[in-house]
C-alpha cells in the first residue's frame, strides 16, 4: 500500500493525544511481515506526542522525525515565552522519546526542499505531516505595510531565537505600543514588553533582543480586541501575570467591566473566573494589588470593540485608526462584532498583529487549501494523494474469514464479498 499520509491539527495536548490515540495508530497499517516505519514531519509538540503514541501503541514499530532547523523541539524552544521555563520541561520527556532505539531526529533536513513527499511516501509505511503554522494572518489593511507593523509571532522568535527571525527591525523609541489581538500570544508580547530587563535577563531570552529591551522607551501598551470583556481569548494563567509584573499597574476602564458582576452566576467556570478577576481588578483592587502597582514606571489596558482599519504613516507607523464595534447575538459570550462608522485613532510607534497563525504548503504535491490556510484532510488524512492499496496474503485472510464468518450467519459455508470497496476495508483494518 502506498503510504497514508495524516495531517496534525492545532490542538492542546490533552484534545491532541486524544486525537493521535483515535486516528493515528488505525492509519498505520502494513504487512504483518515487514517492520512499521513511519515518517514524522516536524519535531515540535505534535510531532514528538505522534512519536510517543505511536512507540507506546507498537512494540516493532520505528520513528523517523524530520526538522528542517538543525535543533529540535519546535514551539517549545521557539514559541515559549523565556519567562515561562516550567512549561519548557516537556523537553525532557521529549528528549527521552528522541533516544529510544526506535526513534531516530533528523534535523536540517527540509521536505520540499531536501526531500520530496513523494520520496518519503515511497520509503514508509506512513507519513505524518506536523510541521505546525509557519504564517501570519493579515488584517489587509492600508498601512500593514509600514516598518514597525510586526506580526506576534516574528516577534516572538526574535526574542526566542528564531533564527530566521534574529534580524527582525525592532523600533522600540516610541512610548506607546498597541496590540492587536487578545489572546494569549498577545499577552506574552505584552509582558516581555513591559517586564523588567533584570528579571528578562534571569531567563534564555536572546541576547540581541535584551539588549534593545534594555534601551526600550515603551511604558505603555494597550491591548486591543474586536470584542468585549467576555470574549477575550486569553486565559487567567497570564492574566494573573499581567496583573503582576513588576514596576507595572494595569489601566482598565471600570465603565468596561461594570455589568460583568451581574453576569458571572450563569458563565461557565473557566468564564467565570477569569471575568470575575478582570472585575476585581479594574473595580475592586485588593491592598496587596494596589501597594504592588504604587510608584509603578510602566502600564498596560485594554481596548474593546475596536477592529483597525487603517495604521497610519509615512515609513513608519505613527498610529491606528480603529472602527468602533457593537456586539451582536442573544448569548453573553457568544457575540458577534458589527462595525459601525464610528472611529477613534490612537497615536502609537509600534504595531504588534497577534490575531493567529495558518499553514503554509511546504510541498506541492501536498493537497493544500489557500483559503483556509490548511492541508485538505478528511479525519486527519490528507485527500487528494494518489495510491494504490496493495492486498498481501495476510490480508486475503481477513476476506476470508469475513465471507466465512457471513457464510454461516446464512447457513451456507461462506457468502462471498462482491463490492471491492468492502474488501479494501476489511483488508486494512487492524483487526
Amino acid at each position: 500500500m502506498f503510504p497514508k499520509v495524516i495531517a496534525i491539527p492545532r490542538l492542546c495536548k490533552r484534545h491532541l493525544n486524544q486525537f493521535l490515540k483515535q486516528h493515528i495508530r488505525q492509519c498505520v497499517t502494513v504487512p504483518t511481515s515487514s517492520v512499521p516505519h513511519v515518517c514524522v514531519v516536524g519535531s515540535g509538540p505534535a510531532g514528538f506526542y505522534t512519536a510517543q503514541q505511536l512507540l507506546k501503541g507498537n512494540p516493532d514499530i520505528v520513528v523517523d522525525i524530520y526538522e528542517k532547523l538543525p535543533v529540535p523541539f519546535g514551539l517549545v524552544r521557539f514559541g515559549v515565552a523565556p519567562d515561562h521555563p516550567e512549561v519548557k520541561n516537556v523537553i525532557n520527556t521529549f528528549t527521552k522519546t528522541a533516544q529510544s532505539e526506535r526513534c531516530s531526529f533528523i534535523g536540517n533536513v527540509e521536505v520540499g526542499r531536501d526531500v520530496t513527499l513523494q520520496q518519503l511516501r515511497k520509503a514508509y509505511s506512513a507519513v505524518v505531516l506536523a510541521y505546525g503554522a509557519d504564517d501570519d494572518r493579515t488584517l489587509g489593511i492600508p498601512g500593514e505595510e509600514l516598518n514597525n507593523v510586526i506580526s506576534a509571532r516574528s516577534f516572538v522568535g526574535w526574542f526566542n531565537g528564531l533564527p530566521q527571525d534574529k534580524d527582525l527591525k525592532v523600533d522600540l523609541s516610541a512610548e506607546r505600543a498597541v496590540i492587536l489581538g487578545h489572546g494569549n500570544v498577545a499577552l506574552d508580547v505584552a509582558r516581555i514588553l513591559l517586564t523588567p530587563v533584570d528579571i528578562l535577563k534571569k531567563t534564555d531570552i536572546s541576547q540581541h533582543a535584551l539588549d534593545a529591551l534594555s534601551q526600550s522607551c515603551v511604558k505603555e501598551v494597550l491591548l486591543v480586541g474586536r470584542r468585549g470583556p467576555l470574549q477575550v481569548a486569553f486565559t487567567i494563567k497570564e492574566l494573573r501575570e499581567m496583573i503582576k509584573i513588576p514596576e507595572c499597574k494595569p489601566n482598565l476602564n471600570p465603565k468596561d467591566y461594570l455589568k460583568l458582576n451581574d453576569l458571572l452566576p450563569d458563565l461557565p467556570r473557566p468564564r467565570k473566573r477569569l471575568t470575575e478577576l478582570l472585575y476585581k481588578t479594574a473595580l475592586e483592587p485588593t491592598p496587596t494589588d494596589k501597594k504592588l502597582w504604587a510608584g509603578a514606571k510602566r502600564e498596560w489596558r485594554l481596548d474593546f470593540l475596536r477592529s483597525p482599519v487603517h495604521i497610519y504613516g509615512e515609513t513608519k507607523a505613527t498610529g491606528v485608526k480603529f472602527a468602533i464595534n457593537r456586539l451582536e447575538g442573544e448569548d453573553p459570550v457568544i457575540k458577534t462584532a458589527v462595525v459601525t462608522e464610528e472611529t477613534e485613532d490612537i497615536d502609537c510607534g509600534l504595531v504588534l498583529r497577534s490575531i493567529g497563525y495558518q499553514s503554509v504548503s511546504i510541498d506541492k504535491d501536498i493537497p493544500f487549501n489557500m483559503q483556509k490556510g490548511v492541508v485538505s484532510h478528511s479525519q486527519g488524512r490528507v485527500k487528494g494523494l494518489a495510491g494504490v492499496q496493495v492486498v498481501h496474503f495476510s490480508d486475503w485472510k481477513k476476506i476470508d474469514e469475513a465471507e466465512v464468518k457471513k457464510g454461516k450467519e446464512c447457513g451456507k459455508p461462506r457468502e462471498k464479498l462482491v463490492n471491492i470497496d468492502s474488501m479494501l476495508k476489511i483488508a486494512s483494518s487492524c483487526e
